[in-house]
């Protein structure tokens, strides 16, 4: 059973607790951290009003259902459910089991005159799932039985899926055909293949399997104006790509049903090494490098000098023993203060593997790297989908975290970082408040890279004044992305956090371009209202 009012499984074994070393660490970088009270299902379920749809076979309007598909896995959504304050309810939600039961759904909503809201995994960080407050009731429509693999090819590598399948249940039905698809995005034991398409997800190692772009070879998606099929054509010239259409709508034009994706073999061998560097000048010149060189990885992640002390020190907890062990070795290689941490991945033949990780460790100790002997590259891997379990605890213990992403061309790297942690930092300063910001380069490109940033703060005295901590720093952050040049999104998605923003992005004429093929497909705006599109001016 998924937890009602946080990330994961209930007795999940990724489940997190903060030690005292933790919890100190936190005290001195923001201050005490106060709990507040937690409401409880319950509590939450007796303040659902009574529906306004009309009964139908596919429809539930069950309380309790209908308060586990009200919001998503944002900040403001973790601090909705555990305060009690949600607002606003799905009237019913269904969990058609084919395409035709969707389109079914999709006429009732029509006849009805309903808003419509798209559901995978629920695991959207950017408000993509939440009801707005509308005179017309809201019906969610749950992909959660549509999670067959439907066709394999294995001559030409594709596969097709209903849309609402899981990262693992995808691994598991192409393991065993001897295949994967090889995206694993943060939310991967989550997030759904129809949602990765929505909102144009990105996995760890895309660079060896490539973004959702890559793998996205066609599909079905239902809307108001009937049902559009997508042909898994390998290359074409003939016009503008539908699929461009589809990725990153967000549920505005209408519904995915069924995915085809470009899978491959299991590979014979995979290793994940970390590299410490003198410097971030160091760490960034090997990172920039490694892809401009085209060195065959699957990952390179890069953490900054705040970020690299912060996960050395959360990883070690109260037992320092180890970290002290790991930084006089490193300090005898000359490297100590300021020092970065790299961790990379080799994917393939055993051969290949071999062959990339000398590849890239020569080029890496050409810039003063210095490969760790300590295993934490296995650590990375084993941990790997652990990070959004820290939310409850830390929440629990009275501190808020959050991410800011976005993507940035080389030469802008730096200044975008020390612009945005900057902002971050200094963004409750009129409250007294300190913010612990740090941050990662996740993905990389022949052009530039992401940039992930983490935030920590602490709630105060309410759910309600955390919150508004919560909008002065996201606007902080967004604002300096925007006036750095940088998407409002690079993995993330648009939702409602986001859409005000991506004007600055897309120009006036894009904002238009896509708003004419909203309107094509849902000339009555009812699916999935208040997302992705800017307010009208």
């Amino acid at each position: 059973m998924r937890l009602w009012n946080g990330w994961g499984k209930e007795n999940s074994e990724l489940t997190m607790e903060l030690n005292s070393g933790l919890k100190m660490l936190l005290g001195a970088l923001v201050g005490p951290g106060v709990s507040l009270p937690e409401a409880s299902l319950e509590e939450v379920v007796a303040t659902v009003p009574a529906s306004r749809l009309s009964t139908h076979p596919l429809i539930s309007t069950d309380p309790e259902t209908r308060v586990r598909h009200a919001r998503g896995q944002s900040l403001p959504d973790w601090l909705a459910m555990h305060s009690g304050e949600v607002g606003t309810f799905p009237d019913g939600v269904a969990l058609p089991e084919s395409s035709q039961q969707v389109r079914e759904l999709l006429q009732y909503a029509a006849d009805h005159d309903l808003d419509v809201i798209p559901y995978g995994g629920g695991t959207s960080v950017v408000g993509h799932i939440n009801p707005n407050a509308s005179d017309r009731p809201v019906l969610t429509i749950s992909m959660a039985k549509m999670n067959k693999l439907i066709k394999l090819d294995p001559i030409s590598q594709l596969a097709t899926f209903g849309a609402g399948i899981p990262g693992p249940e995808i691994e598991d039905l192409l393991k065993a055909e001897g295949f994967t698809l090889g995206h694993f995005p943060q939310s991967w034991e989550l997030s759904t293949l129809g949602g990765w398409v929505a909102s144009r997800s990105s996995g760890q190692q895309s660079l060896h399997y490539g973004r959702i772009e890559a793998l996205f070879a066609g599909g079905s998606m239902e809307t108001l104006k009937g049902t559009m099929n997508i042909p898994t054509i390998p290359a074409s010239s003939a016009g503008p790509d539908i699929r461009e259409m589809v990725m990153g709508s967000e549920g505005r034009m209408g519904i995915i049903t069924e995915v085809t994706v470009r899978v491959t073999p299991v590979p014979e061998a995979e290793q994940f090494q970390v590299v410490f560097f003198p410097s971030w000048e160091a760490g960034l010149a090997a990172a920039r490098g490694l892809v401009q060189q085209r060195v065959a990885l699957s990952m390179v992640r890069l953490s900054n000098p705040l970020e690299t002390i912060s996960l050395l020190h959360m990883g070690a907890g109260e037992d320092t023993a180890g970290l002290v062990a790991l930084e006089s070795a490193l300090a005898e290689k000359g490297i100590g203060t300021g020092k970065v941490m790299m961790t990379f991945g080799v994917t393939g033949s055993a051969k290949h593997c071999v062959h990339a990780k000398e590849t890239a460790l020569e080029l890496c100790t050409s810039h003063g790297g210095a490969a760790d002997q300590s295993g934490l590259g296995d650590n990375w891997a084993h941990g790997r989908f652990r990070a959004p379990y820290v939310r409850d605890p830390l929440g629990t213990a009275g501190y808020a975290v959050d991410t800011m992403e976005t993507a940035v061309d080389w030469s802008a790297v730096t200044d975008s970082i020390d612009k945005i942690e900057h902002a971050i930092r200094t963004g409750l300063e009129d409250e007294g408040e300190q913010v612990h910001a740090y941050t990662h380069l996740s993905h990389v490109y022949g052009q530039g890279s992401s940039i992930y940033t983490t935030y920590i703060y602490r709630f105060g005295d309410s759910y309600k004044q955390a919150l508004q901590r919560w909008h002065k720093l996201k606007a902080a952050g967004a604002e300096q992305i925007v006036a750095c040049g940088g998407t409002i999104s690079h993995q993330h998605g648009v939702g409602a956090d986001h859409r005000n923003y991506l004007a600055a992005e897309k120009g006036d004429l894009g904002i238009a371009a896509i708003n004419s093929l909203c309107e094509l497909f849902d000339p009555n705006g009812r699916m999935n209202p208040g997302k992705l599109l800017p307010d009208s001016k």
